[in-house]
């Protein structure tokens, strides 16, 4: 639902990953955006009236992004699918944080728009010394590289996990992205992402830092 700049590159994306697609917008006009080539279907109504939605072929339908400019809309909309629909796959783009929090916590992942493109600008612009790869859409959790101190080498993954009170998400060794066991072994040269929270990111990067027998 919408078919502004995210809904029709949204649009297209799911397209040229071999889905069929159904884009529903309030303005007909909207639907200009969309490339002459694509295939799916345009649906010209209110994204959270059922018989829009049931023409959109809401009823077959795998997944539901709910990306319009309001916030009112996209959750009315996103529920409708999700508890009347039984779709199973629904996402809901908010703008308000405080919503984005409280229907993350009903069951129906939210991308907080204006926190996290808030926290990704203030993050390019005042660097706070972590490589950050990834944070999720509610600006909550992030992947970030952490070096590690070479006395490290040899040691058990697990015992860096313990140290720092968190977990890797994963290993680049030899510029390959490894998924790290129980039985993973830092190695020289490895480079070791971990999962942090803002509250926790320095801590983790201090204990990494250091060697064994000064955490």
């Amino acid at each position: 639902m919408g078919c502004g700049r995210v809904g029709s590159t949204l649009a297209h994306s799911l397209e040229a990953r071999g889905h069929s697609v159904s884009i529903i917008d309030q303005d007909a006009d909207a639907f200009r955006r969309l490339s002459p080539d694509f295939a799916g279907t345009t649906v010209t109504g209110v994204g959270f009236d059922r018989e829009v939605l049931m023409q959109a072929g809401i009823e077959r339908a795998d997944a539901f992004a709910a990306v319009s400019s309001g916030d009112n809309s996209n959750i009315i909309s996103a529920r409708l699918a999700r508890e009347t629909f039984g779709v199973q796959r629904v996402v809901a783009r908010i703008y308000d944080q405080r919503r984005a929090e409280v229907y993350e916590r009903l069951g129906i992942p939210t991308v907080a728009t204006v926190r996290w493109t808030a926290d990704r600008i203030v993050r390019h612009l005042v660097p706070e010394g972590h490589t950050e790869l990834y944070r999720d859409p509610t600006s909550t959790v992030a992947i970030i590289e952490t070096p590690v101190n070479p006395a490290w080498i040899g040691h058990p993954l697990h015992a860096l996990e313990e140290a720092t009170g968190t977990r890797a998400a994963f290993v680049m060794r030899f510029g390959i992205g490894t998924l790290t066991t129980a039985s993973t072994v830092l190695q020289d040269g490895d480079q070791v992402f971990m999962l942090v929270t803002d509250e926790i990111a320095d801590a983790v990067t201090k204990i990494a830092a250091a060697p064994p027998a000064a955490v």
